[in-house]
């Protein structure tokens, strides 16, 4: 589940392959002004707050987009241009601002508000990188597309249905400047991004015809309709001219001389930092992600050893230990749903991970809050197979979509080997990962955090790490029945995360080649060639996301085992989780300081 925490301006929230705000639970003036009147609260810490409530006004006037993201929509019928000058206002903002929190003494603020000042520094700082260094907008074409922003308007409750109407119908003036400005800025992209964005640029022309029926079905007066129609026709016509530009351009780019997806030991290094803020460096982790792998490959081989005679019969065993745990997966992954199960089954299994979570007493859970699984939308498919989907910091009770692709227009072939990836026992495990105790309920807790700073600028490492994590704690729980088809399962499973790390770190650092990459995928991570190949894409559009899922899973893992040293007898499991949960979407190296404070007291 990818997931973006730069701004909808750097990143292109809206359109990005999986759009993701965080959520919490009160509004900006509770969240953010409550610890003032905490007792014991100091000075400094009610003077830092008042620091933050400014600096978050200043955010929402500044990047719009980021604010609805959040889900405040006061701004929401402006459409910023991604122009140079709105790049530039932004490097100023992010400079004035870095300038501000210089003058507050962090050694003088309690434990949580260095960590939410660390926070606004490493987003104000990585920020800088992505405009100045990293200049994505330049070479990835993918930025722009306007319908994530209109999805979100249509389909949020902020207001009554007609006044959202009158909302996307004001923003939709600005489109044809908008892919105008688009234009100006892409400059030697890469073929990659080219080929994605005229294929996601699709979702925009559905957005606008979603836009219109909408329209009919509301009353508007006839200033509102004529900017309506006028609207439709110049953005239709702005959308369709951008594809032209791009199709033009991609016959220009020549893969030998054209920029690279890859982006390079420098750049990854420096992205890594940005985004993961893990305590290792990229290529340290790529170096634990290998001894991962080993570790895994050895207890698979003795997994299949005891499902051999089971499950293959009395054909005979290969001395290849690698072979033979491909063959007892392959063999174990013909047990899967219909394709027109897969729905009806993913829903049919939530309830039942709900049920096992409450009887185990594992993790709170909050049953009221919507979860809806439906289909992936059209401006959001060719990256994963499944995402969430939650609603803005400032909506709390909107909708989380729990996305899942559609097979539309895929050969048979292919649509088999997706189902058999996704066999009876690995759909479990994605459903853990994507919904509960994964992603939905980790969002749940993020919501009850006392800082909306640790909600709005949540780590994709510990994000990602946590649905890693969960999905092995609900194994120790003993779901699935210990059986070791299951746990072989998770094994190969688990393996996606740890070669995630590896193949990221190898295409966009080492080289790797197409074909290196999918026979590392198929025959090193057991992956069929449906998974490959899709995540031989990921591997293009994307850099360094991969790697959040090991890299927070990891250190996740061993923070609960020094505490389970440290406690002895007196941890309990799901106070730990309570605990690790309640800091909302922080790093967890920031999570860990505060959490061995509090176990020494």
């Amino acid at each position: 589940m990818p997931i973006s925490f730069r701004p909808a301006l750097i990143a292109a929230l809206f359109s990005s392959v999986t759009c993701l705000g965080l959520s919490a639970t009160v509004g900006l003036t509770q969240a953010v002004a409550a610890p003032a009147s905490v007792a014991g609260s100091t000075r400094a810490d009610q003077q830092f707050v008042k620091t933050k409530a400014a600096f978050l006004q200043a955010l929402w006037q500044q990047d719009p987009d980021m604010a609805m993201a959040a889900g405040k929509y006061q701004d929401a019928n402006k459409l910023v241009l991604p122009d140079q000058a709105s790049r530039a206002a932004y490097v100023s903002f992010v400079d004035h601002w870095l300038a501000q929190l210089d003058k507050v003494n962090d050694e003088q603020l309690s434990a949580k508000e260095q960590t939410d000042l660390a926070l606004i520094r490493n987003y104000l700082k990585g920020s800088h990188w992505y405009l100045t260094q990293f200049r994505e907008f330049e070479w990835n074409p993918t930025q722009y597309n306007i319908a994530g922003s209109f999805d979100a308007i249509l389909n949020t409750d902020f207001a009554p249905k007609a006044k959202r109407v009158r909302v996307a119908i004001q923003r939709l003036q600005n489109v044809p400047a908008y892919y105008l400005a688009a234009k100006a800025s892409i400059k030697n992209p890469t073929p990659e991004h080219t080929r994605l964005a005229i294929k996601q640029s699709a979702g925009a022309i559905s957005v606008l015809a979603e836009l219109e029926k909408a329209a009919a079905a509301e009353k508007l007066d006839s200033k509102d309709k004529a900017a309506l129609d006028e609207g439709l026709k110049n953005a239709r016509a702005a959308v369709g001219d951008y594809v032209q530009f791009l199709e033009a351009l991609e016959k220009t780019l020549d893969p030998a001389t054209a920029r690279s997806f890859r982006i390079g030991k420098e750049l990854y290094e420096g992205k890594f930092a940005a985004d993961i803020q893990s305590s290792f460096s990229a290529e340290q982790a790529y170096q634990r992600a290998i001894k991962a792998k080993e570790e895994a490959h050895r207890n698979m081989e003795k997994l299949a050893d005891q499902l051999w005679d089971k499950t293959m019969g009395g054909q005979a065993k290969p001395a290849d230990g690698v072979k033979k745990i491909a063959m007892v997966i392959d063999k174990l992954s013909e047990n899967h749903v219909a394709a027109k199960d897969l729905y009806p089954e993913i829903r049919r299994q939530l309830p039942q991970l709900e049920k096992w979570i409450r009887e185990h007493d594992l993790v709170s859970l909050d049953l009221k809050k919507p979860l809806v699984v439906r289909e992936t939308p059209e401006y959001q498919r060719g990256v994963t197979v499944a995402s969430i989907e939650a609603p803005g910091i400032f909506r709390p009770n909107d909708k989380t979509y729990y996305n899942v692709t559609p097979f539309d227009g895929q050969p048979a072939e292919q649509v088999e080997s997706t189902l058999r990836e996704y066999n009876h026992w690995v759909l479990q495990v994605l459903n853990i990962h994507e919904a509960i105790p994964g992603h939905y309920t980790q969002l749940q807790h993020a919501n009850q955090s006392p800082s909306v700073i640790k909600t709005l600028f949540g780590n994709g490492a510990m994000v990602e790490g946590w649905a890693v994590y969960s999905e092995r704690m609900m194994l120790e729980s003993g779901y699935g029945g210990n059986t070791p088809e299951m746990w072989l399962m998770y094994y190969k499973w688990n393996l996606r995360a740890v070669c995630n790390t590896i193949l990221d770190y190898q295409v966009h650092v080492l080289g790797m080649t197409e074909a290196e990459a999918k026979d590392f995928l198929v025959n090193q991570a057991f992956q069929t060639k449906a998974e490959s190949d899709g995540k031989w894409l990921r591997v293009q559009y994307t850099s360094v996301q991969l790697t959040s899922y090991f890299s927070g899973y990891s250190e996740i893992l061993e923070l609960r085992e020094q505490l389970k040293k440290q406690q002895g007898d007196k941890f309990k499991l799901k106070q730990f989780h309570e605990q690790f949960l309640s800091y909302g979407s922080a790093p967890v190296g920031m999570i860990k300081k505060l959490m061995l404070k509090d176990a020494v007291k």
